[in-house]
């Protein structure tokens, strides 16, 4: 079975308007989780972040981001706590970079346990574009 580490960028569009970019690619990869076909590992940040976003979704309320987080939880996702080794790693990669600690936290995690990183932020697949592994959204 195939696995993933999976950015929040890509969960987010499950929860987004219609005319969200690529979000058809996003929802398959949900529905191809749903149905077992490959599995997912994230950090516990990416619930964070999640809810974070949906939050600021001013068609959200409060329930609806309980909700939206609730039903991505449940879906069975690997979650790693954060480990002082990777988080390490993700410093480096921010300083080098010149991005956040939190995306490059997941692509240190993809890259420490050695699992392709799908994400759909473009502009920070743009900047750690030497990294092995990372597959643009709009990819598959």
């Amino acid at each position: 079975m195939k696995t993933y580490c999976l950015d929040t960028s890509v969960a987010t569009k499950w929860f987004s308007e219609h005319d969200e970019s690529d979000l058809s690619k996003a929802l398959s990869i949900r529905d191809e989780i749903l149905e077992g076909r490959f599995t997912v590992i994230v950090p516990e940040l990416f619930f964070y972040e999640l809810a974070n976003a949906l939050r600021y979704n001013t068609g959200f309320t409060n329930k609806d981001v309980k909700d939206a987080v609730k039903s991505v939880l449940d879906m069975g996702f690997e979650i790693r706590k954060i480990e002082s080794d990777i988080m390490e790693y993700a410093i480096d990669i921010a300083f080098k970079f010149n991005v956040s600690i939190y995306d490059a936290y997941f692509l240190a995690l993809s890259q420490t346990i050695n699992m392709p990183f799908i994400t759909a932020d473009y502009k920070f697949a743009e900047r750690v574009k030497s990294f092995r592994g990372i597959v643009r959204l709009s990819e598959l």
